[in-house]
């Protein structure tokens, strides 16, 4: 398993994925993280059988290009040592080549965890998802997490001979379960999390807020990292809004998860999402607009509510968590990362 970002929920879902798949039956996963990920930083730190350096700028990332030709052969020295049956890339990343020639090297065949069919706008560049597509066309075979994006691989018309398969994002679980929700007995607490682009609708949500109005049963918090844009400007003019425009580290998204009543995904669009994987592993109330694969990933889950997306669909469905909130209970899982692990073994056989 690996996955060589420097933050964010690439490294942590390798890191998630390969501590599950050890936690079957007659399987030894092996990790490879960057030295520069921020799961490295963790207590206890993950096992990492095979760590990589990789780069802290752009200019960094620029020399690691240009030595990859004399990284190879060590590299491919370091998965011969681990004999792995089949890799997986937990998300991809700008140095996947990398390790795409080397386990072809070493003659280990890979598959690919493709979150995302297509670029979202504003995500990225053209030179991300052309890397992606290069990865993809070197994998043996590729995985999704939801129905909706495996529909958008097989409408591109590049599978070919190779297997897709399809898995669910389990949830992200960060620090102890938080008490909850409206348990504070205050205001509903309203968070809007993750990178701040066109595509997560703040527009909607602007729009939304507004149409509710000025309430003193409501507090909002839109906490994340993206460009400032108009849409930015909208809520930090509301009086009930307040915006942290930054990247959150993850030792604190435990406390701003508990902090939430509710988290609220305003997306356009939608593969799936990391976010509403916290969410439900938290226990918050999530308010989401009905969107590619959002729909498969909340529809079940009983402290979600699926909405229209519009803003008065939206203002309708926040407003409801104060009015009649969600009380079922969640379904029990013991261990659903490991589910998805015995899941992968039994397709990718």
């Amino acid at each position: 398993m690996w996955q060589w970002g420097r933050r964010g929920a690439g490294p942590r879902f390798a890191v998630e994925l390969a501590a599950a798949l050890n936690r079957c039956d007659g399987v030894s996963a092996a990790l490879s993280l960057s030295r520069q990920s921020e799961q490295m930083r963790r207590v206890p730190p993950p096992l990492v059988d095979l760590p990589i350096s990789t780069y802290d700028s752009l200019p960094g990332f620029l020399r690691r290009v240009l030595t990859a030709p004399a990284a190879l052969p060590g590299l491919v020295a370091g998965v011969r040592a681990l004999r792995p049956d089949v890799a997986i890339c937990a998300m991809p990343g700008p140095l996947d080549l990398l390790m795409a020639a080397a386990l072809r090297l070493a003659g280990v065949r890979f598959w690919v965890i493709l979150h995302d069919a297509e670029a979202h706008p504003g995500d990225g560049s053209w030179v991300q998802m052309r890397l992606q597509a290069w990865l993809a066309a070197c994998a043996t075979g590729w995985i999704a997490l939801s129905e909706h994006v495996a529909a958008g691989l097989r409408a591109q018309g590049r599978l070919g001979s190779r297997r897709l398969v399809v898995a669910a994002h389990p949830p992200f679980a960060f620090g102890p379960q938080p008490a909850p929700p409206r348990s504070h007995g205050g205001a509903l607490r309203l968070l809007f999390f993750g990178r701040l682009l066109p595509y997560k609708g703040l527009d909607l949500f602007a729009a939304a807020l507004r149409l509710l109005g000025p309430r003193d049963d409501l507090e909002v918090r839109v906490a994340g990292f993206g460009p400032e844009s108009a849409e930015l400007a909208a809520l930090r003019a509301l009086h009930q809004v307040t915006v942290d425009n930054r990247w959150i580290p993850e030792d604190e998204l435990g406390a701003c998860l508990a902090w939430a009543d509710a988290l609220v995904l305003s997306h356009r669009e939608a593969s799936q999402s990391g976010v509403a994987a916290a969410a439900i592993a938290a226990r918050r109330f999530v308010v989401a607009t009905a969107v590619g694969g959002l729909v498969e990933q909340l529809r079940a889950e009983p402290l979600a509510r699926l909405c229209a997306p519009d803003p008065a669909a939206l203002a309708h469905a926040i407003a409801g968590l104060i009015s009649d909130p969600p009380n079922g209970a969640p379904p029990v899982e013991n261990d659903p990362w490991a589910a998805m692990a015995r899941k992968l073994m039994a397709d990718l056989s």
